[in-house]
């Protein structure tokens, strides 16, 4: 290590978390040394490119300029270990797909291999940071695999810091976070570690918002964020299903709730469904470690917020094929947004996945566009590669009946509906009078996301579609 670097971090995953968390560490501390580490070539040429692997606005400025001063991108992965004082492990941890837990438990295979190849390679004591959401007790697992294969006399001393991002605001949420929580183990030396990383983040965030806690309280933490995230947005969806039903308007009904200062107006949005990467992984992580230690019935509550988010997705696509005559076979359907969320290219679990499969099944042409989100990426997830033994049939099929467009005016034109999917703030700034030209007639518009002027666009003609809202009246044009 050069004397012009107080320290050396070495973040294992260039992926959503790993990469942005350890650009802005790079960005507020000079004298910091920041290697950021994958083994996808691919991704790491991505990194040192003019076009970074993901989205997220204002991150481009920041990489290119902390990049090659004290801000690396590399494959070498033991080369970045051994001249690292803390190692971020930021690894995927997807779902199980088989065996015990398959479709609930925490795949923590990569959380595993990097553990492994940390115990190999190093060749000095570390801090080590799990920044990977991950289940309570996984640290026990690392700290096992670390003491038993690595060079007598070193210590690794690990650290919980789960990350509180949300994709498309995920620069702001680090430069000004509601807090940082860091987990150790209660011991002289679990809290010295515990003290220098939160040094580390002292450099820009108040000392206020730094919390240090038990390992384990840190580990949970992160799961029970999401899971009440999550369940606040099933809630209001559950409650837009009985606002179509009885004629109150989702909006009003929340913005009332939202007033109350013990609930507050965050995550009070009703929509298609929530997506990502987070809150399903990380819900039936719950509702697996629950059933684990025989807490069936806290289980059911929290695997009833997945219930009704699918719930609303399939309510959704229904309204969808009533309000078209009860078929889309052979209808022409443009599809706004494909991202889970707007100010993201992420389509992690996006509802716009669900809700176009559902559409192919049923042979309707579909039209999409989402402005951050590469035709590559799109066809990607409707063919699920390694999921179908005739992917070359299923891309076929799916190719023929989907069209990935450049513009919405394209992606509207001659078709029978739109659908918003994603609450990009571009749709709302739309030609709708145009749009409606271009459209066969009735046109019908479905907003999912409840970001359109409803009012203004009946008085051009559509016949609109809300989530919360009772449906209108068919409007044919003469």
């Amino acid at each position: 290590m050069t004397n012009q670097f107080a320290t050396t971090i070495c973040c294992i995953g260039a992926g959503y978390v790993g990469g942005p968390t350890c650009s802005i560490i790079a960005d507020k501390c000079h004298d910091v040394l920041v290697y950021i580490v994958d083994i996808d070539q691919t991704r790491i040429d991505q990194w040192n490119s003019d076009k970074l692997p993901i989205y997220e606005p204002g991150l481009d400025d920041i990489v290119k300029r902390r990049r090659g001063l004290n801000l690396f991108f590399t494959t070498d992965v033991d080369t970045a270990i051994n001249k690292s004082d803390i190692i971020f492990v930021s690894v995927n941890t997807p779902t199980k797909k088989s065996g015990i837990g398959a479709g609930m438990a925490a795949d923590l295979k990569y959380i595993e291999s990097a553990t492994r190849r940390l115990a190999q390679v190093a060749q000095s004591s570390k801090i080590v940071v799990e920044k990977s959401t991950v289940p309570c007790k996984t640290a026990e697992s690392m700290r096992a695999i670390l003491e038993s294969n690595s060079k007598p006399g070193l210590r690794f001393d690990i650290l919980s810091n789960p990350e509180f991002l949300a994709e498309g605001t995920a620069i702001q949420d680090l430069l000004n976070p509601d807090r940082v929580l860091i987990g150790s183990l209660q011991t002289p030396e679990g809290k010295k570690a515990q003290a220098t990383l939160a040094d580390l983040y002292a450099r820009w965030v108040p000392r206020e918002k730094i919390i240090t806690m038990n390992l384990w309280s840190s580990e949970l933490s992160k799961l029970a964020a999401n899971a009440m995230l999550a369940q606040r947005i099933s809630s209001v969806n559950a409650l837009s299903a009985l606002c179509e039903a009885t004629g109150a308007d989702i909006d009003e009904v929340a913005y009332a709730v939202g007033k109350d200062t013990r609930i507050g107006s965050k995550f009070l949005k009703a929509s298609v469904g929530f997506g990502g990467s987070c809150f399903q992984k990380d819900i039936l992580n719950l509702v697996y470690l629950c059933e684990s230690l025989n807490l069936h019935e806290a289980a059911d509550y929290w695997r009833q917020v997945i219930t009704i988010n699918e719930y609303q997705k399939k309510r959704f696509i229904q309204r969808i094929v009533k309000s078209l005559f009860n078929t889309v076979t052979n209808k022409s359907i443009a599809i706004l947004g494909f991202a889970f969320k707007k100010n993201t290219g992420d389509t992690r679990e996006s509802a716009a996945i669900s809700l176009i499969k559902y559409l192919i099944e049923e042979q309707a042409q579909v039209h999409i566009y989402d402005p951050k989100v590469e035709e590559e990426q799109i066809f990607f997830d409707l063919i699920e590669p390694g999921v179908y033994s005739n992917e070359n049939q299923v891309l076929h099929k799916v190719k023929k009946l989907v069209k990935v467009h450049k513009d919405a005016y394209s992606a509207t034109l001659n078709t029978d509906a739109l659908v918003v999917c994603t609450e990009w703030d571009e749709f709302t700034n739309l030609d709708y009078q145009k749009i409606y030209n271009q459209m066969r007639k009735p046109a019908f518009v479905f907003d999912g996301r409840l970001i359109l002027n409803s009012d203004k666009l009946r008085k051009i003609g559509f016949n609109v579609e809300v989530i919360g809202k009772v449906a209108g009246p068919v409007t044919v044009e003469n």
